[in-house]
């Protein structure tokens, strides 16, 4: 029995046995998900912003100087219509739900479009730290409150032309007139409102309900662009025996950090592959014998 497998049934068999299911979503998970920023999907999607501004993914223009707010959220609006509301609820994650639908769960993620409600997971066990795609808030964050923006960004995507919106629809904050922006951790100004620091207790309180006995941490696609939210505090957890097991899928960096090797069950292989062989679906001799995924990380 090769190494693959060896890891495949026991991290396997912590699941089974596991009664608290810890999950940490990152940038990876949904990559692997098929919700990339570049590529086909990109091209397809962004064609007049490829040809006006020369970009070359989804991701370098959220950090862009457009000289004005027309154009600037003429791409924001392309890009959160595209990740946020169009993109249906992916067979990852669905397939993920199936796995701990039955296990007391709790999900903690740096991901932003809202794919583990979509895809079957109960909210209150949701804590999205870094935001929602969803959402706008003031962008000098003075008020803590947000404004759904599903209607506003629809019409703005609609009525988008040559990379600018038409003036009237281009939000401004209602306290102050300033500009406003995704809630998306991106500067000091990000709000945590009410509903941020409810869902930030819901995850205290399920931390300290859990049997460290009988808890499985399964880290998804997690990498080093903010560790301090998800990586560190698994690791942590793992190695101070706060959880029986750390599962880590991650293609770009699955290793545990030294001295941590015992607690940490490490996967580079494809994400989907593993999550179907702990369903109990069988794979084909290519993926049992270690097939890799397109790299994904966070």
């Amino acid at each position: 029995m090769d190494i693959y497998l060896n890891r495949l049934e026991e991290a396997k068999r912590e699941i089974e046995r596991a009664e608290y299911i810890l999950i940490g979503g990152g940038a990876g998970l949904s990559a692997a998900a098929g919700i990339t920023y570049g590529g086909k999907r990109f091209t397809d999607n962004f064609a007049d912003f490829i040809e006006k501004y020369g970009f070359e993914d989804m991701y370098s223009p959220m950090f862009y100087k457009f000289k004005t707010q027309e154009e600037h959220w003429a791409h924001l609006a392309r890009h959160i219509d595209l990740n946020r509301f169009l993109e249906p609820p992916a067979e990852l994650y669905k397939r993920l739900f199936e796995l701990v639908k039955d296990k007391n769960y709790f999900v903690i993620t740096t991901n932003v479009e809202s794919q583990f409600e979509k895809s079957g997971f109960d909210k209150e066990r949701i804590f999205e730290v870094q935001g929602n795609y969803g959402k706008l808030q003031c962008a000098k964050g003075c008020h803590n409150k947000l404004y759904p923006d599903e209607e506003l960004i629809k019409a703005m995507a609609a009525q988008t032309k040559d990379c600018r919106v038409p003036t009237c629809l281009v939000p401004k904050c209602p306290v102050c007139g300033g500009e406003m922006y995704p809630n998306l951790r991106k500067d000091n100004y990000f709000v945590q409102d009410e509903d941020w620091y409810a869902a930030s207790g819901r995850y205290g309180k399920w931390l300290s309900g859990a049997n460290p006995k009988k808890t499985v941490l399964l880290e998804l696609g997690v990498g080093f662009n903010t560790p301090a939210i998800i990586r560190f505090p698994f690791e942590k957890m793992a190695y101070r025996g706060e959880a029986a097991k750390l599962i880590r899928i991650n293609s770009g960096a699955p290793e545990a950090m030294r001295g941590n090797e015992n607690n940490v069950i490490s996967f580079d292989e494809n994400m989907s592959d593993v999550i179907e062989w702990f369903l109990g679906s069988d794979m084909n001799e290519q993926n049992r014998n270690g097939n890799k995924a397109d790299k994904y990380t966070a």
